[in-house]
């Protein structure tokens, strides 16, 4: 059986996956407390940058908890919502393409 040698004009280019941000935003309903905790269980954040992420949300409306592949950053989002729903608070986390 003959041998054939296949040539390919293809070029195959790989790309990084997008990044999402995850961000967390103000209310005035759920405590400092709570949100400190969810940046430490949630985003493995130590105190005193959760507490520093906290305060940016307090003072700015919203802050970046950390950037993520998409499945991380919609898992990491709802899940701050199932614990803040559990604990009676309205915390709200988005999710961005960080761009």
């Amino acid at each position: 059986m003959p041998k054939f040698k296949e040539e390919s004009d293809v070029s195959i280019e790989l790309k990084e996956p997008a990044k999402y941000k995850v961000v967390l935003h103000n209310d005035d309903y759920t405590s400092m407390d709570f949100v400190v905790d969810i940046l430490m269980r949630i985003f493995y954040k130590n105190y005193e940058e959760a507490q520093r992420i906290m305060l940016q949300v307090h003072e700015n409306g919203k802050a970046i908890c950390g950037v993520y592949s998409f499945e991380i950053a919609q898992t990491k989002a709802q899940q701050v919502k199932q614990l803040a729903k559990q604990s009676g608070f309205p915390l709200l986390a988005t999710i961005e393409e960080d761009i």
